[in-house]
């Protein structure tokens, strides 16, 4: 969690963590800049994140389609999101990180339950 008025694209090296093994970088549009992608380079990253339309110009097909690829697998992260902001009515209006970090942490954890018993459900015997 950071403060709303923090822009996201600039926190991305405070997100990558070395502890993490997974090589790509997934990220909407407010993460590419050409300082993100040079962190990404020296950091022996690969970049997934979407790229910008060119302004009063269509975009190019070729980067339709990999913008589109690349949706295939950020849309099982976001679905997550979107569940939460949604079905639970999620909004993080509070005063102090520490209490936005705990109703944040207590929606992860009631959507991991609510995961579990449809996971649970769907492999219980008929």
């Amino acid at each position: 969690a950071s403060a709303a008025n923090a822009h996201d694209g600039a926190r991305l090296p405070a997100l990558i963590s070395k502890a993490n093994t997974g090589s790509s970088v997934w990220a909407d549009t407010a993460y590419r800049s050409k300082k993100n992608e040079a962190f990404l380079a020296d950091g022996m990253y690969s970049s997934q994140i979407h790229r910008k339309k060119p302004k009063g110009r269509p975009m190019p097909a070729h980067i339709a389609r990999a913008n589109g690829k690349r949706s295939v697998i950020r849309a099982a992260v976001e679905h997550v999101f979107a569940a939460q902001k949604h079905r639970m009515g999620l909004v993080v209006r509070t005063i102090g990180m520490a209490r936005a970090r705990l109703k944040i942490g207590m929606a992860n954890l009631a959507y991991n339950f609510t995961r579990l018993a449809w996971l649970e459900g769907r492999s219980a015997p008929a």
